[in-house]
């Protein structure tokens, strides 16, 4: 298989999110809800290969450019699976989704209260049994390296500002939602200008 034919089959999918893939944690027939999806870049596959697919984004112009790939690689997949929604006002009904996805989303909080409202919204579509898998900025590895602007926000070296968690709030809250360890926190350390880390639980039954 060329490259060509890898981008096309997965398009430009999370590497950790892949790798859920890989070990079947993400399995044909499951719903999957991603929230903040963005123009869909983590759902080329799931489109392509029956999964029952939603998404959640607050940019309307996103949510347009998400059902447009869905048209395209899944025609009977409602339109409607797609919504303009903050995650933490989603409408899907309580234990809904097998799998909720969050990539590169929660990091944009405001503050604790929002973070808490997302994560929280998530943690309800959830069913139990299901998987969370979240992709984040964090102080992980480079803790000394950001400059604290407001309660979690923080000014990276790259210039950009985040809501930055770290492994004692990720810790506290696995064991506040009462959720099971499915990996260890992992963190890539981008080139000392940013800390991305996948934690990655379930929902109990």
């Amino acid at each position: 298989m060329t490259t060509t034919d890898l981008r096309e089959q997965f398009g430009q999918i999370d590497i950790y999110l892949f790798d859920q893939l890989l070990r079947g944690r993400i399995a044909p027939g499951m719903r999957i809800v991603d929230a903040g999806c963005g123009s869909g870049r983590n759902i080329v596959y799931l489109l392509r290969n029956d999964y029952d697919v939603f998404g959640v984004d607050a940019d309307a112009n996103a949510v347009a450019s998400v059902r447009s790939l869905a048209a395209a690689l899944a025609p009977d997949l409602p339109s409607e699976h797609f919504r303009v929604e903050a995650i933490e006002r989603m409408t899907f009904p309580d234990a809904f989704a097998d799998v909720v996805l969050s990539n590169a989303v929660l990091h944009f909080a405001t503050d604790d209260a929002q973070f808490e409202a997302m994560l929280g919204s998530m943690w309800r579509v959830l069913r139990p049994g299901g998987m969370l898998f979240c992709r984040l900025a964090s102080s992980i590895g480079m803790a000394d390296r950001m400059q604290p602007l407001e309660g979690r926000r923080c000014r990276l070296p790259d210039g950009s500002t985040r809501y930055l968690v770290d492994e004692n709030l990720l810790s506290r809250l696995t064991e506040e939602l009462g959720g099971e360890w499915l990996d260890p926190l992992k963190t890539t350390v981008v080139q000392n200008q940013r800390c991305m880390t996948t934690w990655v639980i379930r929902k109990p039954r």
